[in-house]
């Protein structure tokens, strides 16, 4: 996926810029970038690859040349950025937590009216210098960003960084988050708020639908209103989301918890206690723990000192393998015992089901498992939210494939809770899993505690629902 900062100021910014990027570190995997722009209009910029190893540790070297009291900066799983731009409407620096599904098009067209791209990677047109492209266009900052909205199809919010002042300009849709934060004699704008409490900043907006903000030290100004319709993801609270993070006010840990905690209402499985996959199921964990009137219990330890992220290397058989080397089973603690383990989801599956046998090998008894969301039905076309490059990729598909004939035969059956389908479908991931019971939150249960209305919450990978 990604995620951003920026930041101007009465002072050099470049040690709020460089922690407050460092914050959205899990939100990507692969690039890392950094621009500010001095009191001279002069940027600079810097861009590493983070698949290796981790933000601060590339960008260290580099905040000496880093001079100027406003900056942007972005953790990407997709293109290196930020981009450094020159025309009609001036020089900025642009970063971008976007999906371009018509890129090629787009190309195309742009080629045809002669612009160029000169940010190749693999022959692959940098996302990013496609929306400056588009922004280009306008006749004012505005008009370029909505010429955006209008023609990429997908979803993009963008940080673009001038002299003196930021733009923030948050996906028509609201698909993903900006959020920004105030203290003295400062502003700044973020996709996740674990960035704020340590610098500082104290939330005083979320940028709505459409909505543009332009920022100085002392001031936001508001340059396009929100749009009403909203479609921001639910999976921002699911699983990308840091525990201490909000969107629309809504903390992600207290959705995790509450999500557990209804779920287990209605859940009467005799346990000894209740567990994490961690990170991501940690919150629900706890809720369905007090939910279900159980113990939590740390059976699975997150190894941290040594070990990255499981999507962090380029193959599936290597991410799956890291993903395994750093959850270490509590095997004194699991011997003999009944067990629910709470996770966020289930994708392709093997991932779960490696840990499942571990389990098994250190002697747990009963191993049940619990999916903070609905099965994963219909792959994302709107963010970038898993690698999955085929629908069979998704356990889902190959067990409707296994039982219609098609992968995509009967998929609103299959994907509503309580259908016989849906039973099915259940019934043979626990099999392959080889866990002794498995049950996924409804949609309902999802959206519930989140807090907001259905209709401004995306759930299209769940239910196929979809708002282009």
């Amino acid at each position: 996926m990604g995620g951003f900062f920026g930041t101007v100021m009465r002072l050099p910014c470049v040690n709020d810029l460089f922690y407050g990027v460092d914050y959205n570190s899990h939100m990507g995997t692969r690039r890392a970038g950094m621009a500010t722009c001095d009191d001279n209009g002069i940027f600079c910029r810097s861009i590493h690859n983070i698949e290796n190893t981790y933000f601060r540790t590339k960008f260290e070297a580099d905040l000496d040349d880093f001079k100027g009291r406003c900056g942007v900066g972005v953790i990407s799983d997709t293109d290196a950025q930020p981009i450094i731009v020159n025309c009609h409407l001036g020089k900025f620096a642009i970063v971008t937590v976007a999906r371009i599904n018509n890129i090629n098009q787009l190309e195309q067209e742009l080629l045809a009216k002669g612009h160029h791209f000169c940010e190749h990677s693999y022959d692959i047109l940098n996302p990013t210098e496609m929306i400056a492209a588009l922004i280009s266009e306008g006749r004012t900052m505005v008009e370029g960003i909505e010429n955006v909205y209008r023609r990429v199809k997908g979803s993009c919010s963008m940080l673009i960084l001038r002299d003196g002042s930021i733009i923030a300009a948050r996906d028509r849709l609201g698909r993903t988050p900006i959020i920004i934060g105030h203290k003295e004699g400062a502003y700044a704008a973020t996709s996740e708020t674990c960035a704020f409490p340590n610098l500082g900043y104290t939330i005083c907006h979320n940028l709505g639908p459409g909505e543009i903000v332009e920022l100085t030290s002392e001031s936001m100004r508001t340059l396009r209103k929100p749009d009403n319709e909203m479609q921001i993801c639910a999976f921002l609270w699911t699983y990308y989301g840091y525990p201490v993070c909000e969107y629309e006010g809504r903390n992600v840990d207290e959705m995790r918890y509450k999500c557990g905690k209804d779920m287990a209402a209605t859940d009467d499985t005799t346990v000894d206690f209740v567990s994490a996959i961690p990170d991501s199921g940690i919150g629900m964990a706890l809720g369905y723990a007090q939910g279900l009137g159980k113990p939590y219990r740390r059976g699975i330890v997150k190894y941290t000192p040594t070990w990255p992220r499981s999507f962090t290397p380029n193959s599936q058989e290597r991410r799956e393998l890291v993903a395994k080397m750093k959850l270490i089973p509590n095997k004194a603690m699991l011997n003999g015992k009944r067990v629910i383990f709470c996770d966020d989801s289930i994708v392709r599956g093997t991932q779960l089901r490696d840990n499942v046998s571990d389990l098994y090998q250190c002697g747990a008894k009963e191993v049940h498992v619990r999916i903070s969301c609905p099965p994963l039905i219909y792959p994302c076309k709107f963010i970038n939210f898993t690698a999955s490059k085929s629908e069979l990729e998704l356990i889902t598909r190959r067990v409707i494939l296994e039982r219609e004939g098609a992968h995509d035969k009967n998929l609103e059956a299959y994907a509503t809770t309580g259908t016989p389908q849906y039973e099915a479908l259940v019934e043979a991931i626990r099999s392959r899993l080889g866990v002794t019971s498995l049950r996924f939150s409804s949609v309902e249960n999802v959206v519930n505690a989140i807090g907001l209305p259905k209709c401004k919450i995306c759930t299209h990978c769940f239910d196929g629902t979809s708002h282009d």
